[in-house]
């Protein structure tokens, strides 16, 4: 049974803000943690794979800011592609096929990817993604 208040916002509506505010985050020049704030909570951690040039957890604005700036500099643009979700209470799972292109040498890569969010006050305070082959992913920038 689903315990949520009626008036909280659906799993679709909580992802679309998150991407949202960090592809507004990625277009900033200044790049301002209040802009992060819209979106995430200020105790956020994100757990990215060990294989992954970007690798580990990721704790408050400051890590979230360092993540994407090694984000940036890896992929010259990332799309979410046929996205679903489903939320319970404070967790939410998607699925989608996440298209990469590397900024190094163009290439592109697209797989299926996972996350596991928990949200906190409607904002993402816990983020574990799931990448389909991160093998590729390094091969990819590595230019093998």
């Amino acid at each position: 049974m689903n315990s949520r208040p009626s008036n909280d916002k659906t799993a679709m509506q909580l992802l679309a803000k998150m991407f949202e505010v960090e592809m507004a985050y990625m277009a900033s020049t200044d790049k301002d943690a209040s802009i992060l704030a819209q979106a995430f909570h200020p105790d956020v951690v994100v757990r990215e794979p060990r294989s992954l040039p970007y690798a580990g957890d990721w704790q408050g604005y400051d890590g979230l800011q360092a993540l994407f700036r090694l984000m940036s500099d890896a992929w010259s643009d990332m799309q979410v592609l046929g996205m679903t979700a489903a939320r319970e209470n404070d967790k939410v799972f998607m699925t989608c096929t996440l298209r990469l292109t590397v900024r190094a040498n163009g290439r592109i890569i697209e797989q299926p990817f996972a996350e596991a969010l928990t949200f906190r006050d409607g904002l993402v305070a816990d983020a574990t993604p799931f990448y389909h082959d991160t093998h590729a992913i390094v091969a990819s920038l590595q230019g093998v």
